[in-house]
C-alpha cells in the first residue's frame, strides 16, 4: 500500500492543529494534574504531570511560531516519553483501563505527529534544494555576463 504524500499546505495546516492541540494539552496538565493523575492511577505525581504539561506548551508554541519539523518532532519525542512513563506506572496500576486508553490516544496523536514531522522534514529539504539551483543559476548567469 503506498501512502499518500502530504501536500506543503497540508503539513503546516497539521502542524498548526499540532501546535494548538499541544497548548490545550499541555495547559490543562498544568492547571489540573490531580484530575489527569487520579484517572492514570498516578496519585503523587502531580509535578511531574506539571512538567509534562509545561513541555507540551513549549512544544506547541514553537510549532506555532515557527511551523519547523524540529518543532513536531519534539512532540514525537515528547510522545515516547509519555508513552514511557505510562508503561511505568502501568504494573499493579487499578486504572489500567484507563492507562491503555491514554497509551493508546498518545500512539495515535504520535503516528500524526510523525507523519507531520516527516512531511515538513521533505518540505523544508525541497526548499533547501530550490534555493541552492536559484544560487547555482544566479551565480552562473553573473559568471557569463563577465
Amino acid at each position: 500500500m503506498v501512502a499518500k504524500q502530504m501536500l506543503p499546505h497540508e503539513s503546516r495546516r497539521l502542524a498548526r492543529f499540532l501546535g494548538w492541540f499541544s497548548v490545550g494539552l499541555g495547559l490543562a496538565g498544568m492547571v489540573a494534574p490531580r484530575q489527569f493523575t487520579r484517572a492514570l492511577g498516578m496519585s503523587g505525581q502531580e509535578s511531574l504531570l506539571q512538567l509534562y504539561g509545561a513541555r507540551e506548551v513549549a512544544s506547541g508554541v514553537a510549532i506555532l511560531t515557527t511551523e519547523s519539523s524540529a518543532a513536531v518532532w519534539s512532540r514525537v519525542g515528547g510522545d515516547a516519553l509519555d508513552i514511557g512513563t505510562l508503561a511505568i506506572n502501568m504494573p499493579g496500576n487499578p486504572k489500567m483501563p484507563n492507562v491503555f486508553l491514554a497509551v493508546g490516544a498518545v500512539a495515535g496523536i504520535g503516528v500524526l505527529d510523525w507523519m507531520c514531522a516527516r512531511a515538513l522534514d521533505d518540505v523544508e529539504t525541497n526548499r533547501a534544494a530550490t534555493a541552492k539551483r536559484s544560487r547555482v543559476t544566479a551565480h552562473t548567469s553573473a559568471t557569463r555576463r563577465i
